[in-house]
């Protein structure tokens, strides 16, 4: 499945999107590692960074900060700087999403709604 612009491709993405998405964390990891098992490259540390988040969320809902935080942190370091027209993700809003959720944890900020990670589409 490493065609990135073939209909597998794209309509596995949209899925493992949708479930992650939905806060269907531990099935949007299930749905982004089976993607992410056929991929090279700057796509393939997204797609593993993206994964990470999902388990990072996984683990903030089980009451997990630190496990939470420590697999946020390594998933943004995978996706930051990297890009991939391919993936049509907005990724630079996602790092910055990202960004701000680790620093509330860091800091012991409460969390709200708006600090849940969300998957929006590259505007074209």
């Amino acid at each position: 499945m490493n065609d990135l612009t073939s209909k597998r491709f794209k309509e596995s993405l949209q899925e493992a999107i949708d479930l992650f998405n939905n806060q269907e964390w531990y099935e949007a990891h299930d749905a982004f590692e089976d993607i992410w098992n056929d991929l090279v490259g700057d796509e393939r540390q997204i797609i593993q960074g993206i994964l990470q988040v999902s388990v990072s969320q996984f683990h903030l809902n089980k009451g997990n900060v630190n496990g939470a935080m420590i697999l946020l942190g390594e998933g943004l370091g995978r996706i930051k700087n990297r890009v991939s027209e391919d993936i049509e993700i907005d990724l630079l809003l996602f790092c910055s999403c990202l960004e701000s959720l680790l620093n509330k944890l860091h800091s012991n900020i409460p969390l709200n709604q708006s600090d849940i990670p969300f998957l929006r589409k590259l505007k074209k």
